[in-house]
């Protein structure tokens, strides 16, 4: 893996703002208080839950791949597996993403692969909305953008690799080998 010098001298690391208006995509760019979860940045954005998107970086064969899906749903490693016609899939480590994604905290990564060099799965149940909402790559920061605009920045590999999180199950998500969330996560193994 490129070091990070490398990376940014690639145009790997930049502010998705920046990235943004560098591509000329049209996007509304929003600030609130700080939000950690994706019910925080529904609320402060006024828009649904499923609304807004989340990244999930996972690892096939030892290539890095962006997953893009509802904050509110969880990706589905073997389907993935599959999908991608792999032998091993993985969700990326801890270490790995604090070295994919040097530019922002755990947990507010935007959802752009192709401004980390990451080739883009978006999972199916997006396909038809209108706009994606997600973090700015910052906790306090969100973009909304369409979602026509959005496909044809990122480029996805559209893939039916998801399923709708049950919050009742909440209290044993952390024990979960494939719930993965960085910024509690961080909260609770510090490095």
């Amino acid at each position: 893996m490129p070091d990070g010098d490398e990376l940014y001298d690639r145009g790997y690391i930049m502010d998705v703002v920046e990235y943004l208006k560098k591509h000329g995509v049209k996007f509304e760019l929003t600030e609130h208080h700080s939000a950690y979860t994706a019910q925080e940045l529904a609320g402060y954005e006024h828009v649904l839950e499923i609304e807004v998107v989340k990244p999930v970086i996972v690892k096939a064969d030892g290539i890095f791949y962006m997953c893009v899906l509802p904050a509110c749903f969880k990706v589905d490693l073997e389907i993935l597996k599959y999908d991608l016609d792999a032998n091993f899939v993985e969700l990326a480590t801890e270490e790995e993403m604090l070295e994919l994604f040097r530019d922002c905290p755990p947990g507010a990564e935007c959802p752009i692969g192709s401004l980390y060099g990451l080739p883009t799965l978006m999972d199916a149940t997006l396909e038809n909305d209108r706009y994606i909402v997600f973090q700015a790559g910052c906790y306090d920061k969100a973009v909304r953008m369409h979602m026509s605009d959005y496909k044809d920045l990122t480029s996805p590999y559209v893939m039916d690799f998801s399923y709708q999180q049950d919050w009742s199950e909440a209290d044993t998500m952390l024990n979960d080998p494939f719930y993965y969330d960085r910024f509690v996560y961080s909260l609770l193994y510090p490095l």
